[in-house]
C-alpha cells in the first residue's frame, strides 16, 4: 500500500476524505459524519491563538518528554485540526503516523460503561441494583477497618453491598492494585488480580479480598471497570471483547480498537516509554506497576473492560463524537440521548470529598465529580477552567486523553505513550487551557 493510499483509509475511515480530496489524488468523497472544518475561523476558533496548541505540543516532544504525539480537536462535528508530532519509535526513527495504534489502558473504562448502558437500556440491570444480585461471589466481602499488631488486616462485615451506581463510580470500595502502600492494594498485586486467567477467576480473587470502605462512603479509583466487564458478560452471554465489537466498534466503525492488535497491523503500535532516572531520558517501558508491560500483539489473559484496549486517534475520536451526538453516530444509534445525560450526571454523595481523583490531580466535589464510568465538570467556573458545563472525561496509563465537551459541541482526543507522567505540566490540563484560549467565537 503506497503512502497516498494509506492515508486515503486512515482518512476515510474517520469521515475526512471530503476535506482532503484535493491534497491526496484519487480519494472519493463520501458523506461522513466528520468532515474537515473550512478553517478553525469558519467554527470559532483563531488560528493565530491556535497555533500556540500547536507549538507547545511541539516543543514537549522536541524537549524529549515524549517521543511523539498526536492530537485531534473536532468542533459541530468538523475536524479542527488533526496534528502529529515526533516519532513513534525513537529505535528505528519512524515518524508518528496518523493511524498509529496507542494503548489506552484506562480510557478503556468510558467504553465499558457504554457496554453497561446498553444493557441498562435492555432492561438488564438497574442503577440501585446490589452487585451482588449479578456478582454473587461478592455477597461475604468484608471491610478493611486498620491493621493489627500481627500486620494483619483487620476488618468488619459490610453494611450492605455496593450498588450497581456505585460500582460505575469508584464508590463501592474495591481497590485497585496499582501501588502497594495500603494493605488491600498489596493484596491486588499479590493475588495478580488483573492477571488472572480470564474475567471469572478475576472476580474470584477480587471475592478474598475486603473492600477499602464501605460502600458509598468514599470514593477511590479501582478495580471496578473490570468487575462491571464480567457483568457485560454475564448478562449478554457473550464474550466482552466480542460484545463490544457488535455493539460499539462495528456500528462505529472503530475498526482498530480490540484488546489485541490484529495480526498483520503489529507494526502500527507505538512504542511505550517512561522516564529512566539514571539516564536523564525517556526509555522504553518494560514493566508497569511492578509487573511486565503486557504485550498487545497477543491475545491477553484477561479482556480487561477497565484498562485493555488498544486505539488509534480516529477510532476514538469517533467514540466521543458518539457521545456528543448523545449515543448517534453516521447513522449508528448506540444509546438513547437520556442514557447519554444520565452517563454525564455526578453521582458522587455530597458526603464526598475526594482530594485526588487517581487520574488527573483535581479534587472531586461539587463542581468537579464523577458519573458513569466518566469524569464530570459541572461547574467549570469553579473548577478553574475553560471547558464548558457537563464536560466528560478520562485519560489512561500512557499518557492518553480526551474530553467531550457538550456546551461548545467540542471533542478533543490526545495520544502519547508515556508512563508515569511527562515531566512537566499536565498535558491534558494544558491542551484544554490552550485550546479554549483560541476558540474567541463560541457562538459560531
Amino acid at each position: 500500500m503506497t503512502r497516498h493510499m494509506r492515508a486515503a483509509a486512515v482518512l476515510a475511515a474517520f469521515g475526512l476524505v471530503g476535506g482532503l480530496a484535493a491534497a491526496v489524488p484519487g480519494m472519493a468523497a463520501p458523506l461522513a459524519a466528520l468532515s474537515l472544518a473550512a478553517t478553525p475561523e469558519s467554527v470559532g476558533f483563531d488560528s493565530g491563538r491556535l497555533k500556540r496548541l500547536d507549538d507547545y505540543m511541539a516543543q514537549v516532544v522536541a524537549d524529549g518528554r515524549v517521543a511523539g504525539m498526536t492530537t485531534l480537536l473536532a468542533r459541530h462535528g468538523k475536524v479542527v485540526e488533526f496534528r502529529i508530532y515526533g516519532k513513534a519509535s525513537l529505535a528505528t526513527g519512524q515518524p508518528m503516523p496518523k493511524d498509529e495504534i496507542f494503548r489506552v489502558y484506562s480510557m478503556s473504562k468510558p467504553i465499558t460503561g457504554v457496554a453497561m448502558m446498553i444493557l441498562f437500556e435492555e432492561g438488564k440491570w438497574r442503577l440501585d441494583d446490589p452487585v451482588t444480585r449479578y456478582v454473587p461471589e461478592f455477597a461475604n466481602l468484608k471491610v478493611m477497618t486498620g491493621v493489627g499488631p500481627d500486620g494483619q488486616i483487620t476488618t468488619e462485615p459490610m453494611k450492605r453491598p455496593p450498588t450497581m451506581r456505585e460500582l460505575m463510580s469508584h464508590t463501592a470500595g474495591f481497590g485497585y492494585g496499582l501501588g502497594d502502600t495500603n494493605p488491600v492494594d498489596k493484596l491486588y498485586r499479590d493475588k495478580k488480580v488483573l492477571r488472572s486467567a480470564g474475567l471469572k477467576q478475576m472476580i474470584d480473587r477480587t471475592a478474598e479480598i475486603p473492600l477499602k470502605f464501605q460502600p458509598g462512603t468514599n470514593w477511590e479509583y479501582s478495580s471496578a471497570v473490570d468487575i462491571q466487564g464480567y457483568i457485560v458478560e454475564k448478562l449478554s452471554g457473550q464474550p466482552l471483547g466480542q460484545f463490544l465489537q457488535e455493539h460499539i466498534f462495528g456500528p462505529l466503525k472503530m475498526t482498530d480498537t480490540a484488546f489485541q492488535v490484529a495480526p498483520g497491523k503489529e507494526g502500527r503500535l507505538a512504542a511505550a516509554y517512561y522516564f529512566d532516572k539514571q539516564a536523564n531520558q525517556i526509555a522504553e517501558a518494560k514493566a508497569l506497576f511492578g509487573t511486565g508491560v503486557q504485550d498487545f500483539t497477543k491475545p491477553p489473559s484477561m479482556e480487561s473492560g477497565g484498562g485493555g484496549l488498544v486505539s488509534t486517534t480516529t477510532d476514538y475520536a469517533r467514540f466521543c463524537q458518539m457521545i456528543l451526538n448523545k449515543g448517534e453516530l453516521d447513522g449508528a444509534r448506540i444509546l438513547a440521548p437520556a442514557t447519554v445525560e444520565l452517563m454525564g450526571h455526578n453521582v458522587i454523595p455530597k458526603s464526598v470529598l475526594v482530594t485526588s481523583n487517581g487520574s488527573v490531580g483535581l479534587r472531586f466535589n461539587e463542581a468537579v465529580g464523577f458519573g458513569l464510568d466518566f469524569m464530570v465538570v459541572g461547574d467549570p467556573g469553579a473548577a478553574g477552567s475553560l471547558v464548558g458545563a457537563n464536560t466528560l472525561s478520562w485519560g489512561g496509563a500512557a499518557g492518553t486523553w480526551f474530553w467531550v465537551d457538550p456546551t461548545n459541541d467540542l471533542i478533543f482526543v490526545g495520544m502519547i505513550q508515556r508512563f508515569g507522567g511527562t515531566g512537566g505540566d499536565d498535558l491534558s490540563g494544558q491542551a484544554r487551557t490552550l485550546t479554549y484560549q483560541a476558540l474567541i467565537h463560541p457562538e459560531k
